[in-house]
């Protein structure tokens, strides 16, 4: 079975490549969810940010975005001190600030969900490719979604970041044509 060169030996990775990686997401709370892990992720492995997801749903209330919104100083400061997540003054603040553009964007569009895949209308892209190296770090519809999410209020929210979200959540297919999973994805999205 060839999966992604990136799926690597790990098989905590196998698992996420298999069964999560480019599969299209539409539940808000998982939307929510992501955003979080992959700005948690900057500067860091993906396998860091899986290593630690439980201890991160655990920490910020099941990604529960109304309970993330309202954190307080007491809520940051304990975040801060949790060993078990990623506890980088700027990215906690940005899980709280983004929780509430999150509800913002909730509150115009009716679900993030809608907000989110409208950019893409409303049907993932297909990539087609051979090899692990043409996968791009963004793309001019991650810049142009990355803009609109700083516009409204995100921080860590970069291209690249929100590439890998959209990777993540199946907004793009980019397993490459000979991963074992490319197929698979592609006829999710065919319905």
């Amino acid at each position: 079975m060839k999966r992604c060169v990136w799926a690597g030996d790990d098989p905590l990775y196998h698992k996420y490549h298999d069964e999560e990686w480019g599969v299209p997401l539409h539940g808000d709370k998982k939307l929510f969810e992501f955003l979080i892990l992959e700005g948690m992720q900057a500067g860091l492995s993906w396998i860091t940010i899986l290593r630690k997801r439980e201890a991160f749903r655990e920490a910020f209330d099941r990604f529960d975005y109304n309970k993330v919104a309202a954190y307080g100083d007491d809520k940051i400061q304990a975040l801060l001190a949790n060993e078990g997540i990623v506890r980088n003054r700027l990215k906690v603040h940005a899980a709280v600030t983004n929780a509430r553009a999150f509800i913002r964007i909730r509150e115009e569009f009716g679900t993030f969900n809608k907000y989110l895949w409208g950019f893409v209308d409303h049907q993932p892209i297909q990539n087609a490719l051979k090899r692990h190296k043409d996968i791009p770090a963004k793309t001019a519809l991650a810049e142009t979604l990355s803009k609109d999410l700083k516009k409204r209020g995100f921080s860590f929210v970069g291209p690249t970041i929100i590439y890998a979200f959209m990777q993540a959540t199946g907004m793009v297919n980019d397993h490459t044509t000979d991963c074992f999973r490319y197929q698979a994805v592609r006829k999710l999205s065919e319905g």
